[in-house]
């Protein structure tokens, strides 16, 4: 699938949002002032609210996005609008009830964190239930979205709590060393695993000639490019996805795991590591839509 950078800006940098937010829910990022309210505020919504924003750009005829919510009860899509538009609506309030002092009960902390991570799940399935690109149709592709939604959200939380010249506690660093190892785990198994994925269906299959041996298109059905080509065959070269996956597991995992190893109390330090993180995130997401290739790439190249 060609990448869209819309796409991957907005899976980053709403997934940073909403598991930053989740950690800020529970009352890890203590907001001792109205100042520190505002601030945090500010971020938590501005990824959330980029990222959703940007996913529009990749429409047709993006004024026409709101339609999309009418779909929850059948797509992916609008279940993840919906739910976004009332998590932002819940933190807006959360925010404003820690402005003016207000003390937010349990229950709601702990409904307004099933939403967020109800989000993220909602987000990740709009490319899992898709079982036409096999990459994607995977049990481990929700949990990926899910773990480093956690991962990166926690290591925000740390960068703010040090801006905030709050106390960092040597727990708390190493739960954000240990999500993060988690998550990059999780990703090295879908990499190996999903990688190895194949579409069921195949020129044999469409043909009804695979009790005579293989079967391979004798040319391409037209000399020029069309849109699918253009969007669905996307090719990435093995030796150059190698290298993306290194730079996607630096940048995104070990540099942040470093920082937390040598100063976990530094905020220009954790600042940096947030940075890179996003960077990191950044590849990968990149390499998730170019390595996956949809099952109509069958009809033009033979294999999918």
């Amino acid at each position: 699938m060609r990448p869209a950078w819309s796409i991957i800006f907005f899976t980053t940098m709403s997934g940073l949002g909403l598991g930053l937010a989740g950690w800020i829910v529970i009352g890890l990022l203590p907001l001792m002032t109205q100042q520190a309210v505002i601030g945090v505020g500010v971020v938590t919504l501005a990824l959330i609210g980029a990222g959703l924003i940007s996913s529009t750009f990749h429409l047709g005829h993006p004024e026409r996005a709101w339609r999309a919510l009418s779909q929850w009860r059948s797509s992916w899509l609008s279940r993840e609008g919906v739910l976004a538009v009332i998590v932002m609506a819940g933190l807006a309030g959360w925010f404003a009830a820690g402005y003016s002092g207000t003390i937010v009960p349990a229950w709601a902390n702990l409904l307004l964190l099933v939403l967020i991570y109800l989000t993220v799940y909602a987000t990740s399935m709009i490319y899992a239930s898709l079982k036409t690109v096999a990459r994607w149709y995977h049990p481990l592709t929700p949990v990926c979205y899910l773990m480093f939604a956690a991962a990166g959200g926690l290591l925000a939380t740390l960068a703010m709590l040090a801006l905030l010249g709050l106390p960092i506690t040597a727990a708390l660093a190493q739960a954000g060393i240990v999500l993060m190892l988690s998550a990059w785990g999780v990703k090295l198994a879908w990499w190996r695993l999903a990688g190895m994925a194949r579409h069921a269906g195949s020129v044999e299959s469409a043909t009804g000639l695979g009790h005579l041996g293989t079967v391979k298109p004798l040319m391409p059905p037209h000399t020029e490019e069309n849109y699918l080509q253009h969007e669905m065959g996307f090719v990435v070269a093995r030796k150059h996805a190698d290298k993306l996956r290194i730079f996607a597991l630096g940048l995104g995992g070990v540099l942040p795991i470093i920082v937390l190893l040598v100063a976990p109390a530094s905020a220009a330090a954790l600042g940096f590591a947030v940075l890179s993180h996003v960077a990191g995130m950044f590849v990968e997401r990149w390499l998730f839509f170019a390595e996956a290739k949809h099952v109509v790439t069958l009809y033009y190249e033979g294999a999918a």
